[in-house]
């Protein structure tokens, strides 16, 4: 099970280092009350509205509470042609991009 981890880490980095786009999508109340710096907040429900707003060039790291809601959201994105990860809870995410 480290290996998936480990994996997902690894992509996790790739992506910051070619300026990924992180997109929360808690609602606005939760990102509110703490989020990434330069993070984007997108609630999930918003996000089939705002995809057009997202720069396909660039990969996307989506993030949420639990890594639940970040995960409909990365089905949502590579449906449509994003190069995305799910990274999972923001708080866990937020040490990879400190």
């Amino acid at each position: 099970m480290l290996g998936i981890f480990t994996g997902k880490n690894k992509k996790i980095k790739k992506f910051l280092k070619e300026d990924a786009t992180i997109v929360d999508v808690r609602s606005e109340v939760e990102f509110e009350g703490g989020h990434i710096r330069k993070s984007i907040n997108i609630p999930l429900e918003s996000l089939p509205k705002q995809i057009g707003s997202l720069d396909k060039n660039k990969p996307v790291i989506t993030c949420c509470a639990s890594g639940i809601r970040s995960g409909s959201a990365k089905r949502m994105l590579k449906a449509q042609g994003f190069e995305v990860i799910n990274g999972g809870g923001w708080m866990s995410l937020e040490r990879h991009v400190l």
